[in-house]
């Protein structure tokens, strides 16, 4: 179903994902949940193994999307004001000056955050929560649109600082990449024979002002009343399972309402289904439970404990959509 609303956002959703895929092979499920991020004005967390096309991702996308671009290397000698700015003296004029960081751009790439303190992680929340930074004592807004992209390898352990509770429930959603059919493989392999990457290629296929356009028509999405009652008794499932030792928040279960809408528009619907619902569930909420020590140690996941949940709660049965 096609109309004024939801249209303008499945038309755009692929231009954008047809720009990405110039250097980005193959993961049109990918593309898609970084789409959803970026339309519920969230954050993602990208988390696999080395060499799989993490930043080559964020990069193709960023760049897709216009506006600014800019990327942190992570390292444990970064400093908050190496992200944020620093107010530098100057003795001639006898002024003070700020010195913007990386952090004030429309799309940041943090690649292999967890290689950066928790102190400079930590630099980072209220930007992601609150569309701003504090420096100095005062309080300098983000540019709008703000779209963070982090990377993380989960693999390597050495010289590394594990997430804190709070920051992974800043994170919109995670994803994992995985391995490219080979079709795709046999792409990249082809595409990298010149001495530049495809992904130099990439151009600005959008503008800023139509990025917020978008991300006003998503919430004029409909979900039904059984569609919310669904999200809650699936998260209140989360809460009560005895293996996790922390459920899902109430911030997830808005991340996860939001981000129904935003599927179903980029699918080409005004209207919200169960679909949409159980197709972000681990992704909105895998990084927002805790499994308990003595169930992880058997090798229980976190994915697994939400599957099961989910599998727990009946799905509703919408009328008249």
């Amino acid at each position: 179903m096609y109309n004024g609303v939801v249209k303008p956002v499945r038309d755009w959703a692929e231009t954008i994902r047809k720009s990405t895929e110039k250097a980005f092979y193959g993961k049109e499920e990918a593309v898609e949940k970084l789409l959803i991020a970026l339309l519920c004005r969230g954050h993602v967390l990208i988390e696999d193994v080395p060499g799989v096309g993490k930043t080559i991702a964020a990069r193709a996308l960023g760049q897709s999307l216009g506006g600014s671009f800019k990327r942190i290397q992570c390292t444990p000698d970064l400093l908050p004001t190496d992200v944020l700015g620093v107010t530098v003296y100057n003795p001639k004029s006898g002024d003070f000056t700020f010195r913007e960081g990386p952090i004030l751009s429309n799309v940041l790439l943090v690649d292999e955050i967890n290689r950066a303190t928790p102190r400079t992680q930590s630099a980072l929340l209220e930007a992601m929560a609150e569309n701003q930074i504090s420096v100095d004592g005062r309080r300098i807004a983000l540019p709008e649109p703000f779209f963070l992209m982090a990377t993380e390898n989960p693999v390597e352990f050495e010289g590394t600082f594990p997430l804190p509770e709070a920051q992974k429930d800043r994170f919109f959603l995670s994803l994992k990449i995985g391995y490219p059919d080979r079709s795709s493989e046999e792409q990249i392999l082809e595409s990298q024979r010149r001495t530049t990457h495809p992904v130099s290629d990439v151009e600005a296929v959008t503008e800023l002002k139509t990025v917020l356009e978008m991300q006003k028509r998503v919430v004029e999405v409909h979900v039904s009343p059984a569609l919310r009652s669904y999200i809650l008794d699936i998260t209140e499932q989360t809460r009560s399972e005895p293996r996790l030792r922390l459920g899902v928040s109430p911030r997830g279960s808005l991340a996860l309402y939001k981000g129904a809408q935003a599927l179903a528009a980029v699918r080409g619907r005004d209207y919200a289904t169960p679909e949409d619902i159980k197709d972000l569930f681990i992704p909105v909420c895998a990084k927002r439970v805790i499994v308990r020590s003595e169930h992880l140690v058997k090798g229980i996941t976190a994915e697994e404990l939400l599957s099961q949940a989910i599998d727990r709660v009946e799905v509703p049965v919408l009328k008249g959509v």
